[in-house]
């Protein structure tokens, strides 16, 4: 019998969602995984068949129209025609970004899975065409990138922070193998090992080699995969030089925290810097971890987990909250409506998830790749499969709306990879035992220690929780098949084997582990397990400040949302009171088949200038299938009383502590843009000057010219005299600067008085506080009204007020 594991405090969520997710993981603060317990290893895409209810149309969609639209989005850019001109097939010059090789590679690299999937003759001649430019682009000496080929070739391999050559090159590899694998043809294979040779020649640490490491991390983890597909252990050990070299001060110049590069990798413990450079480091260091048998790849990588799951991860498994870096910022920093969640960075933590389960054979972390796979990653495409998220909320105004391309278009050409490599990480095995990770629809022939085994699914999860099993043994002998209890499911699944109930199984079990049944060789088996799919709240850690007072509602692996469109329009002023039963029920007919839940909720309106409460049945749809029926106002954390709904034409607004007392208090804006937030003003981060752009910030932007205002309100008046602002002045780089003026004003009852100065003036200065002290007043709201100047926005980082010290 296995201990029941401790819950799981998820930096967006407590234990109704996940809990125990990590419970095995976190026996102690450093550890790696026991003695004995070897890794798994992966069954492969091309092995397994799918045919599932819930993933076929979504996979249909992608082999017509997703694949369809990147190859052809790839030839209207020049993506594809850069490789000819490189090669000297065409005339022309190299047109886009300078890292758009990788997205022809990425595209490549789904082409090849769509393949398995579906075979499609005209496809693969179509990739054949364009495989046959890209070999001819490659230079005698192996190299191959069409930007420093063609417009800076003198600067090859100079520009390794910001020159994504390896980052284009790992790319290659990916596709090269993918495609092989999918079509027997090596023509990519061998430009991607000429790559590799090449790479290998130049870097490393050897006379007359070169002490180097990528700005953006990806050919680590390629070069593992490439070890491992051709057997040569060149490229392993490449692979781990570059990672070793992260942080090593015996190199020119470090990239610094935003690439992961202040400290070496061995000694990282928090998550810092851009989210998806970040998860591709920690994919390879895991592949390291699993190949070497290294203990301290290992701690290193469970103290990312769970500086990530814990403290930096959303409801939907978003990573990379800000803006500013499309990265990570401070611990529980999760705001809603200005949350990044990059459609890449769920990719590569869907990514580092499977590489975990392989390296430690536990649970938890299929738990975290079924959460990425159900809701971020695939919000990051419409059902039309020809329109994308790069940015994926958890509120939204109205505004926000997926488009069909980028400029910069990693996150379509990920979406492309990904979904039909999905059958890769649906099994795993070591020894005897057959690991079913994802309730997925298919088949799948397998090799364990005992002999061959095929296994079948059946099931409509995640709508239902019935998943049908089995299991040829014939050829094999005795086995152990370990399902998955997924971390949400709190309710005891039931388990039926050959016709008969196994309750000891289920009993012998817990919530994110596995469920262990021991089968007899030789023969054919058929198991059922149910899972109880109950709706259900989930709240954040108190610690996620934009939070509190606020619920989330999920079923099975699916967080779910509000939308405007259900709801007469607008969703901030409605609200669901924790008494509210939850139901939930199938509708065919909307948004391609989903489960909606349903409650009696209610909807705060203006009355004769009063506010007003009236019953409003609330309607929650799937996040992962929100704006499919235009841009709309969305929600996933709802309020749970009048007190945070918010009429639709009043300011935003989000709870902060107080900086000096520590009381709460309400933070209201005239206007915030987008990507920026309210939060900022009073988070407590001190910024190194104006032009700070590594903490977050609130702008005024697009507003220009304009007068608008700050306000600060607690729930009870307060003795204040005095307040610090400090603007935020992107001179050089962007359309802020410091106001032409300001002014503080406090509530006296139902009017606004001006404050009166007696220490300091209303300075507009950069790079510092501004600060001011002025006679003290009892006030339960403090306002900042600032005049921007003419052509210009404004923003600010930091605005501290408090009473007498």
């Amino acid at each position: 019998m296995q201990p029941t594991p401790r819950p799981f405090l998820c930096a967006a969520l407590l234990a109704p969602l996940l809990a125990p997710l990590l419970a095995p993981l976190l026996g102690g603060q450093e550890r790696a995984t026991p003695p004995g317990a070897a890794p798994l290893d992966p069954v492969p895409f091309q092995a397994v068949s799918l045919a599932d209810p819930f993933w076929d149309p979504l996979l249909e969609t992608s082999r017509r129209v997703t694949v369809a639209a990147c190859l052809a989005r790839c030839d209207q850019t020049g993506r594809v025609r850069n490789f000819g001109v490189a090669a000297g097939l065409v005339e022309g010059r190299h047109e886009g970004l300078l890292f758009n090789d990788s997205d022809l590679y990425k595209v490549l690299e789904g082409v090849a899975k769509t393949l398995v999937l579906h075979p499609d003759p005209a496809l693969e001649a179509r990739a054949d065409r364009i495989i046959e430019w890209i070999a001819a682009a490659q230079g005698e000496d192996g190299y191959l990138n069409t930007y420093w080929t063609l417009v800076e070739p003198e600067r090859r391999w100079v520009n390794l922070a910001h020159g994504h050559e390896l980052y284009c090159g790992g790319h290659l590899i990916e596709a090269a193998i993918a495609y092989q694998r999918a079509t027997g043809k090596r023509t990519l294979l061998e430009v991607a090992q000429r790559f590799a040779d090449h790479v290998d020649a130049r870097f490393g640490e050897g006379q007359g080699q070169r002490l180097a490491s990528s700005g953006h991390q990806e050919i680590e983890l390629a070069l593992l995969a490439l070890a491992e597909h051709v057997g040569e252990p060149r490229y392993r050990a490449l692979a781990e030089f570059f990672l070793r070299m992260r942080g090593d001060q015996r190199r020119d110049t470090l990239f610094g925290a935003y690439c992961q590069d202040e400290r070496s990798v061995l000694d990282q413990r928090e998550a810092t810097g851009h989210a998806v450079r970040a998860t591709y480091q920690y994919c390879a260091m895991a592949d390291v971890a699993r190949l070497t048998g290294d203990p301290a790849w290992e701690v290193a990588l469970r103290a990312l987990w769970r500086d990530v799951t814990e403290r930096k991860m959303y409801v939907t498994g978003g990573i990379g909250n800000s803006a500013h870096n499309e990265g990570f910022t401070r611990p529980y920093d999760l705001p809603n409506d200005s949350a990044y969640c990059e459609t890449c960075a769920s990719v590569g933590m869907a990514l580092w998830a499977h590489r975990m389960l392989l390296l430690t054979g536990e649970a938890a972390f299929a738990d975290v790749l079924e959460l990425e796979l159900y809701n971020n990653v695939l919000a990051g495409v419409s059902l039309t499969g020809d329109r994308f998220f790069y940015v994926n909320p958890l509120a939204a105004d109205g505004e926000h709306a997926r488009v069909p391309w980028f400029d910069c278009s990693c996150c379509p050409t990920n979406i492309v990879r990904t979904l039909p490599g999905l059958g890769g990480q649906v099994y795993a095995r070591r020894g005897d035992q057959l690991f079913v990770a994802l309730y997925v629809g298919g088949a799948a022939r397998v090799e364990l220690a005992g002999g061959s085994v095929s296994v079948s699914q059946r099931t409509s999860y995640p709508w239902q929780g019935r998943v049908e099993l089995t299991l040829g043994a014939q050829e094999a002998g005795p086995l152990t098949l370990r399902l998955r209890w997924p971390a949400w499911c709190a309710g005891l699944p039931r388990l039926e084997v050959d016709g008969r109930a196994r309750p000891g199984a289920v009993q012998a079990a817990a919530p994110g582990s596995w469920i262990d049944v021991p089968l007899a060789g030789g023969v054919e088996h058929r198991l059922v397990l149910e899972l109880p799919l109950t709706p259900r709240r989930v709240r954040a850690d108190p610690r996620v400040l934009a939070n509190r007072g606020r619920v989330a509602l999920a079923r099975g692996p699916l967080v779910y949302c509000l939308e405007g469109v259900d709801h007469g329009g607008g969703v901030s002023d409605l609200f669901l009171p924790p008494e509210a039963e939850l139901e939930s029920r199938f509708e065919r007919e909307l948004l391609g088949g989903v489960t909606v839940l349903t409650a009696p909720g209610a909807r705060l309106l203006e009355s004769d200038g009063e506010r007003v409460v009236r019953e409003r049945a609330l309607r929650f749809v799937p996040y992962h299938r929100w704006a499919n029926r235009g841009a709309t106002p969305m929600a996933v954390w709802v309020p749970e009383d009048a007190a945070l709904a918010r009429l639709e034409d009043e300011p935003s607004a989000v709870e902060r502590p107080l900086s000096v007392e520590g009381d709460g208090l309400r933070i209201s804006v005239s206007h915030c843009w987008g990507s920026d937030t309210p939060a900022a003003l009073n988070d407590g981060l001190v910024p190194s000057s104006s032009g700070d752009h590594s903490i977050p910030r609130h702008t005024f932007w697009d507003h220009r010219g304009t007068r608008e205002w700050l306000q600060y309100a607690s729930a009870k008046p307060r003795s204040l005299e005095r307040a610090g602002v400090y603007w935020f002045d992107d001179t050089g780089r962007g359309s802020c600067r410091v106001p032409a003026s300001w002014h503080l004003s406090w509530r006296d009852g139902d009017s606004w008085r001006p404050v009166e100065l007696v220490q300091g003036t209303y300075g507009v200065e950069p790079d510092g506080f501004q600060s001011v002290r002025f006679e003290p007043v009892v006030t339960d709201a403090l306002r900042l009204e600032v005049q921007l100047r003419e052509g210009y926005s404004a923003g600010v980082l930091e605005w501290t007020v408090g009473g007498e010290r």
